[in-house]
């Protein structure tokens, strides 16, 4: 996308918009050649992501609720579910408090896995980490926050949005 470069903000707010890019770009590379590794798709990987940030923030992620962030129906979710299951990624668990909720939880095995072949990366991310003082890392954080809402916000938006394809059907 074209961004004014005629300021330097203008031309730190492009060069920030492509870095993101292809940071993104970089990423969905090296999770899909963990995903390949692992005989994973991109739903596959997508979900264990979700299982991890749910448990991570302390509230694990229900079948219904990764159906949802997935956009998946729940005869799908029942199907990936029992996949990554199958192979060790996640596992059921059930509610303390409520017994008929079902948790998903990332299994010992998958966790492994994924420590192993992401260590190299969160080294190198350390390594980045440490030449920034506390209040760059406020700053940088701050931003990304607010870069991610922004997404998030995107995404629901098209999601709420009948396809092209939809648009144009017989009706």
């Amino acid at each position: 996308m074209y961004r004014p470069r005629d300021t330097r903000r203008g031309h730190l707010v492009a060069e920030i918009a492509a870095d993101l890019r292809r940071y993104s770009v970089d990423a969905q590379h090296i999770g899909h050649a963990f995903a390949n590794l692992h005989g994973l798709n991109a739903t596959d990987l997508q979900a264990l992501i979700a299982v991890m940030d749910a448990e991570l923030a302390g509230d694990p992620i229900t079948p219904g609720r990764l159906g949802e962030h997935l956009n998946l129906s729940s005869g799908s979710v029942t199907a990936l579910v029992d996949r990554l299951e199958r192979g060790g990624h996640v596992h059921r668990d059930r509610d303390t408090v409520d017994r008929r909720k079902i948790l998903l939880r990332y299994a010992d095995r998958g966790a492994a896995l994924a420590m192993e072949f992401f260590r190299p990366l969160g080294q190198r991310t350390d390594k980045v980490m440490d030449a920034f003082t506390d209040a760059e890392l406020e700053v940088v954080h701050r931003f990304l926050t607010a870069m991610v809402g922004s997404m998030r916000e995107h995404h629901d938006a098209i999601r709420a949005t009948p396809s092209e394809s939809a648009r144009r059907a017989p009706g």
